[in-house]
């Protein structure tokens, strides 16, 4: 993948991210879901889902553990032009911040997404970014900060997933919520994170002669 094409991706994002009039999209109980979770309309497994609040996709290798109820996840299966994964977005009730989940292959280390999509980003009107630094996600997890003009900030996470793929988190919130939003963004993020590679479970598997 080239510049171009992730800064299309990121660019794609931001916009779906930015997009706070979008009408929800949602899929049985809010949080429920997943190809791990069950994602049928079975009221008790339902509120079991949501009780929990951990939504899992076997298919893409990763979860996420929402920090508090107050944020919703909505299932898109959505795709970028280039057939990049958008599985899910996630909406805070109170504030109307959001936080839009993509899943890409990794022709990429995570510093480079994130080098690649800052310098993409500081060419559009409106925009400006911090430089990408390591976060504490992971051990190879990096991230940078941004604003769009006067009334939108956000941030970007992106680490490394499971099976060869890169997790890539795009957060934004209204200027004027309290500053409380920018931690309950970081636990959300936080709680996204790549499953067990399916090999580690094979190995672990004894052999039969």
């Amino acid at each position: 993948m080239g510049a171009m094409r992730m800064l299309g991706w990121g660019v794609l994002l931001l916009s779906t991210a930015c997009g706070a009039s979008r009408p929800a999209v949602t899929r049985s109980e809010p949080g429920t879901g997943g190809s791990g979770m069950g994602s049928g309309t079975d009221p008790e497994a339902s509120a079991v889902a949501s009780t929990t609040r951990r939504y899992v996709d076997e298919d893409l290798g990763f979860e996420i553990v929402r920090p508090t109820a107050e944020w919703q996840l909505d299932e898109t299966n959505e795709r970028t032009p280039e057939g990049l994964a958008i599985p899910v977005i996630l909406r805070h009730r109170v504030t109307g911040a959001q936080v839009v989940l993509q899943v890409a292959p990794g022709v990429a280390t995570p510093v480079q997404f994130a080098e690649r999509l800052t310098q993409g980003l500081r060419q559009q009107p409106g925009f400006t970014t911090t430089d990408p630094q390591p976060i504490a996600l992971s051990d190879n997890a990096v991230g940078f900060d941004f604003q769009v003009g006067e009334g939108v900030r956000g941030k970007v996470a992106v680490r490394e997933g499971n099976s060869g793929r890169v997790l890539m988190m795009l957060a934004t919130w209204p200027t004027e919520a309290t500053a409380g939003i920018t931690e309950s963004v970081d636990a959300l993020m936080a709680g996204v994170r790549p499953l067990p590679e399916p090999s580690v479970a094979v190995r672990s598997t004894p052999r039969t002669p």
